[in-house]
């Protein structure tokens, strides 16, 4: 197991890899995609719910001299590029809707990979969904009240239909109206034209895509079906395209969100088959439809249990902290992610000496 850092846009810079590498850090998952802003401050528990922002780039791929140069800013620090977190949504907007510009598209996200692969970066995480992570609330709760994010399906309307110029939750253009209502079906239908044009090209250049589950983990929301809502739901992925390098973006806190799942057992089986890819590495109280983010040693999810289980199959990949409450201080994203990466360093080397 290796410890790793999820590092937003705005946070790829020589002070955070500093901070990562003091914090015992190994690895880095980097963000490409500009949601969540502030080298500072980055906080996740804003008001989210009318978008991430915006993002402006169109027709721009990741260019293989741009993914180098980050891949030997993060050496330069001692530390390796793990992966690549998320495709810009305005990459693949119609891809994911259907619409006139997909193949296009389809040829950009191609060229994403390739580039990646020529970069010596061997893992792509995405997340195919049209409303993607929205619906949070925000509120001090948990030990010491931080401020954290959950979701409560009462305190919002969970069928509020999409704008145009918004996949996401980020706006890639203007648009009037409202994108159209899509079926859980038709979102397979599309995931699988995206596996069937894009992994060959993965195989290829040797690059793992690895998928998040929904979060929050629900059917259907804001008028479009989702995918990955359950754990049943989210291992079809791996018979849709059998393939080495098709796999799980393993985010823990999501799959212990869902009703009636079995994180053990789900964990346990996907390691023995070698389709985890990273872990996102969190803790939650309660689950759909009422469920709140906590510190790492605090929720419902035994993640001593979880270590133990990555150990006995013996998992060689990467976890990383992903959210975590924001601790009362003058760096509440640090702290907190400080806190989550002791508590997780910690209990890797005690395993390690078992």
């Amino acid at each position: 197991m290796k410890l790793g850092l999820g590092l937003y846009k705005s946070l790829l810079n020589d002070r955070n890899l500093r901070f990562a590498k003091q914090a015992g850090a190994t690895h880095i998952v980097a963000q490409l995609v500009d949601y969540v802003k502030g080298d500072d401050s980055p906080s996740l528990t804003r008001n989210y719910l009318d978008g991430w922002g915006w993002t402006h780039n169109k027709n721009k791929p990741w260019t293989k001299e741009d993914l180098t140069d980050l891949r030997k800013l993060v050496e330069s620090h001692g530390l390796t590029l793990a992966a690549i977190e998320n495709f810009d949504p305005a990459h693949w907007y119609d891809i994911l809707l259907d619409g006139p510009e997909k193949r296009n598209q389809l040829e950009l996200i191609k060229q994403n990979i390739r580039n990646a692969g020529m970069a010596g970066i061997p893992m792509i995480g995405y997340y195919f969904s049209l409303a993607g992570v929205w619906g949070w609330s925000v509120r001090e709760e948990g030990r010491g009240m931080p401020m954290t994010v959950g979701y409560d399906a009462s305190a919002i309307d969970s069928d509020q239909p999409i704008p145009k110029g918004m996949v996401w939750n980020m706006r890639y253009e203007t648009g009037e109206g409202f994108h159209e209502p899509v079926t859980e079906t038709e979102m397979w239908d599309r995931l699988e034209e995206f596996l069937n044009a894009v992994m060959p090209v993965a195989v290829e250049h040797d690059v793992r895509l690895v998928a998040h589950p929904d979060d929050p983990p629900v059917k259907s929301l804001r008028k479009t079906g989702r995918l990955f809502y359950s754990t049943s739901q989210y291992e079809k992925l791996i018979d849709l395209y059998p393939s080495p390098n098709n796999g799980l973006e393993l985010c823990l806190g999501t799959l212990q969100e869902m009703e009636h799942s079995d994180v053990y057992g789900f964990v346990e089986k996907h390691c023995k088959a070698g389709n985890i890819g990273y872990i996102h590495f969190r803790n939650v109280k309660g689950k759909v439809p009422d469920y709140r983010e906590v510190f790492v040693d605090e929720g419902d999810l035994d993640m001593i249990r979880i270590l133990k289980i990555l150990k006995e199959n013996r998992y060689e990949g990467v976890l990383i902290p992903d959210h975590t409450p924001e601790m009362t201080c003058p760096g509440p994203w640090h702290a907190g992610m400080a806190f989550a990466l002791g508590y997780m360093r910690g209990a890797i080397q005690t395993l390690e000496h078992i």
